[in-house]
């Protein structure tokens, strides 16, 4: 049996955007569902308005944001990709500084749909017309209830791209040894060698975030000014 090779550096990988977004939108996907399955649709509303503002970010972020962060550093072609998932039998651990091939198609996945679902959000109805999203009325009564069919049908989606994630996360940490929830809580992880990985500046962090918050302000209010 090989050994699995000894690490020596924990590196610095994730900055702290990354990581606060990634556990709040841990925490308000769980609260939005728990508040949709209450009727607590003011609450659900609220929740949708916060994730929304936080995908706005991470987007923007994976645009211009730390060298980790940004999407052209992680994504891979599907040759990449097919290579590192015949690699996963592997007991040695990972040494990507940042995510896997997979792992990052996975997060642009789990993005895709929670955009679907903030999205179809903004324009649902609900059977009594009593609720309904802030651009609800850009569209008739049965687009409105149809796209609340589809907001529901997504969320069953989400919670299989969020199963698979888990199951991967608890894979690495069993069999390949690789801590990776550690890594989201304190931004480093064990590699055989420092990346050197550079992180952007605070004034880009909080002109993000206004940003962010700005446009997701101006969907909450149904673009009314």
């Amino acid at each position: 049996m090989s050994e699995v090779p000894e690490t020596q550096v924990a590196a610095r990988l994730w900055d702290v955007p990354v990581r606060l977004v990634h556990w709040a939108l841990v925490l308000l996907i769980g609260f939005s569902w728990w508040a949709a399955e209450t009727d607590r649709l003011q609450w659900h509303r609220w929740s949708g308005y916060a994730i929304l503002g936080l995908v706005f970010f991470r987007l923007l972020w994976g645009i211009w944001g730390s060298r980790t962060a940004r999407f052209s550093s992680f994504l891979k072609g599907p040759g990449a990709s097919l290579a590192y998932l015949k690699s996963l039998g592997s007991r040695a651990p990972a040494d990507a500084p940042g995510h896997n091939p997979v792992g990052a198609w996975s997060v642009v996945a789990i993005l895709a749909v929670l955009i679907f679902q903030v999205t179809t959000g903004l324009f649902a109805v609900d059977i009594d017309a009593f609720e309904a999203g802030p651009l609800s009325d850009r569209v008739s009564f049965e687009t409105g209830r149809a796209i609340s069919e589809l907001h529901e049908a997504s969320f069953t989606v989400l919670q299989v791209l969020v199963a698979v994630h888990v199951v991967a996360v608890f894979w690495y940490l069993i069999w390949k040894r690789s801590n990776l929830i550690g890594a989201m809580f304190t931004g480093r992880r064990k590699l055989s060698a420092d990346p050197g990985v550079t992180f952007a500046p605070w004034w880009r962090v909080l002109a993000t975030a206004v940003v962010a918050a700005a446009a997701a302000w101006a969907l909450s209010r149904g673009l009314r000014f």
